[in-house]
């Protein structure tokens, strides 16, 4: 759907009204008491009652007509290479893909895929720092790419991190898929990451793709990245003690993954319920993986930890949308709240299925269907081409 610039001249305003639920991404608050939104110029403005909010003037008008809506989701895990190409799996058009899917963000931990990938230091760095200006320069279908994760090898300086992160590179990819997997290295690599505002992550578990290596707890500990990363593996999980070890231990951010091991998964989900952490778990795909393109991965993720992990549909929402932009340092997306970015996915019901509305259908273990997607506050997708489709399909009215 192509964005419609206001005809009057006027401020760039959309009203979104008739809304059944307002999914926030806010753990503390994961639904809202409202019915409508107001976005200007790409920002939410408002939430809460249309008849409370003042709605004169030019705008475009979107009517819900019931269906529900949520941030777009954040995966915290992914693989980007270059544009919308994936050499793992020799696909194209995945990034938009995923979009349908309803993700909006996606954070690189690693541009691993590459072919004929680098492994000097020279090479590391341009790999990162090519990726994240090519992906400031291309967003496939509106998706926001958040690309150029360092990938640590041996010969990294304090400097080489002050001068990444001058150019603007922000993340670093997983410990353990380049050669520095031992935790003394690591943590004095994270530590320098860390004073230059770059996040981080480590590899958790069996070898991944060949170079890898098996990280267990006692490194994931010593390295102290930002993001235990894939908890229930990639795809290969640790042992059950070694999981509760980590959880119950670290501080940082505590990753689920589509492309893992579900009953692994659900263990870590228990453990981080039991003490007190659900703030701190963030859920990602690990894709472009083996397994093939999962674009509705995160949809799919969220729905079985809701159906299967006893945990409220709206709660395992925030997983994926707020508790990622908190960890990640993107105070300018992830939920529905003034002065964020309108990143909004429409859900509902998808047809046919068993349950009382969306988020009881969750419960059941059925994916909501995807009725229009925006993107700083720009219509995207309509209904998508991956979801079943939902009962309730919003309507783009005005403008």
């Amino acid at each position: 759907m192509p964005h419609s610039s206001n005809p009057a001249g006027g401020p760039d305003r959309l009203v979104i009204h008739n809304l059944g639920l307002v999914l926030t991404g806010d753990l503390a608050a994961p639904i809202a008491k409202a019915d409508a939104i107001l976005v200007e110029h790409g920002k939410i403005v408002a939430v809460g009652r249309e008849k409370n909010m003042t709605l004169s003037g030019a705008m475009r008008v979107i009517d819900a007509k019931g269906s529900s809506i949520m941030p777009g989701m954040i995966d915290n895990h992914a693989h980007p290479v270059m544009g919308d190409w994936t050499p793992r799996q020799n696909q194209i058009g995945w990034i938009d893909s995923t979009l349908h899917g309803g993700v909006t963000t996606l954070v690189s931990a690693g541009e691993v895929h590459v072919p004929g990938r680098p492994h000097d230091v020279v090479g590391v760095k341009a790999l990162a720092i090519t990726a994240q200006r090519a992906f400031s320069a291309f967003s496939p279908s509106g998706m926001k790419v958040l690309a150029g994760a360092l990938i640590l090898e041996h010969g990294l300086t304090e400097a080489d991190f002050r001068e990444l992160a001058a150019a603007g590179i922000t993340l670093v990819g997983e410990v353990g898929l380049g050669g520095v997997k031992d935790g003394p290295t690591g943590r004095q690599m994270i530590d320098w990451a860390r004073q230059n505002g770059m996040t981080s992550m480590t590899h958790t578990g069996g070898h991944s793709i060949p170079g890898s290596a098996r990280i267990g707890a006692e490194t994931v500990l010593e390295v102290d990245a930002d993001v235990a990363a894939h908890l229930n593996g990639g795809p290969t999980s640790l042992p059950e003690s070694e999981l509760k070890l980590i959880c119950e231990e670290s501080r940082r951010g505590l990753e689920i993954v589509h492309n893992g091991n579900m009953r692994a998964a659900l263990f870590v989900l228990d453990t981080i319920r039991n003490i007190g952490a659900l703030d701190r778990l963030v859920l990602g795909t690990d894709g472009p993986a083996g397994s093939g393109v999962q674009p509705l991965g995160m949809l799919r993720l969220v729905t079985m930890l809701a159906s299967l992990g006893n945990v409220a549909p709206e709660t395992a929402i925030c997983f994926a949308t707020g508790n990622v932009a908190r960890l990640r340092g993107l105070e300018d997306r992830g939920r529905i709240a003034p002065g964020l970015a309108a990143d909004l996915v429409f859900v509902d019901q998808a047809m046919g299925g068993a349950g009382d509305g969306v988020l009881d259908s969750m419960t059941l273990g059925n994916m909501p269907g995807i009725g229009m997607i925006l993107v700083d506050g720009v219509p995207r997708i309509g209904r998508s081409r991956n979801t079943p489709p939902s009962i309730l399909v919003p309507e783009l009215i005005a403008g």
